[in-house]
């Protein structure tokens, strides 16, 4: 059996949401198990799931190095840019 994660989206427009997580023998399975177990009140509109090996993801340690604050490039921060008399309301 294989970890996979679960999507769901509440309602048309909205984003999915992680909603929990499942072992199932193959996608098909995983995509019945989710809808049986997170879905039984009509909660969503559209499941995704995914196998937990296919996710890649950035780690807390490596908050740092990954996500660089750019203080060397000033005009990426909106600071930088000087508004015109005539715009007053931003």
């Amino acid at each position: 059996m294989k970890l996979y994660e679960v999507f769901i989206r509440s309602r048309r427009g909205l984003d999915h949401k992680h909603t929990g997580s499942l072992l199932a023998d193959s996608p098909e399975q995983a995509l019945e198990y989710a809808r049986d177990i997170y879905t039984r009140r009509s909660e969503g509109v559209s499941i995704w799931v995914v196998s937990s090996a296919d996710i890649i993801a950035s780690q807390e340690t490596d908050c740092e190095s990954f996500y660089d604050p750019h203080d060397d490039k000033p005009y990426r921060h909106a600071a930088h840019y000087q508004l015109p008399d005539e715009v007053n309301s931003m």
